[in-house]
């Protein structure tokens, strides 16, 4: 399966000088919990989460009204490309521990996100052991587990 068929389309990007109160304004009106950041090209140059808002802004003692996301956001993003096999993704998210991946052209332009929600709901297609390793890996189980024995 590729990840094209199993990733989001509709998504949601900002600018980095957008606020941190806009971004977090856009994730409760769309549910969401990520949003990519693109600059004037449109290609990625970062990601904040609602994570990021919490640790890098309300705990720091940040104005979310006045802060640019280009001062939180993450800019080592991890992303993949459309066309890629959704294993490879899995693999992805699984070594950096991240439930969402940001899918880019060849120009690195944002077309679409994938989830880990979005891995779920083709577990049929996927498989539900590796689904099921790949949320154990993300959400460090399997290294508990390990670690218990």
């Amino acid at each position: 399966m590729k990840v094209k068929e199993c990733m989001c389309n509709n998504v949601c990007a900002v600018k980095p000088e957008t606020t941190v109160s806009e971004v977090a304004k856009l994730m409760s009106e769309y549910h969401i919990g990520s949003i990519p950041i693109c600059d004037n090209n449109n290609c990625l140059c970062g990601i904040i989460t609602d994570r990021d808002i919490l640790l890098r802004t309300v705990a720091c003692n940040k104005n979310a009204t006045t802060t640019p996301v280009s001062e939180v956001m993450t800019t080592n993003v991890c992303s993949c490309e459309q066309n890629d096999e959704i294993g490879q993704a899995q693999n992805k998210m699984s070594q950096q521990q991240i439930r969402r991946l940001p899918v880019c052209d060849d120009n690195n332009h944002v077309i679409g996100i994938l989830t880990l929600g979005d891995i779920c709901q083709n577990q049929e297609q996927i498989g539900s052991q590796q689904v099921c390793q790949t949320i154990g890996d993300i959400c460090n189980c399997n290294q508990n587990a390990q670690n218990a024995e």
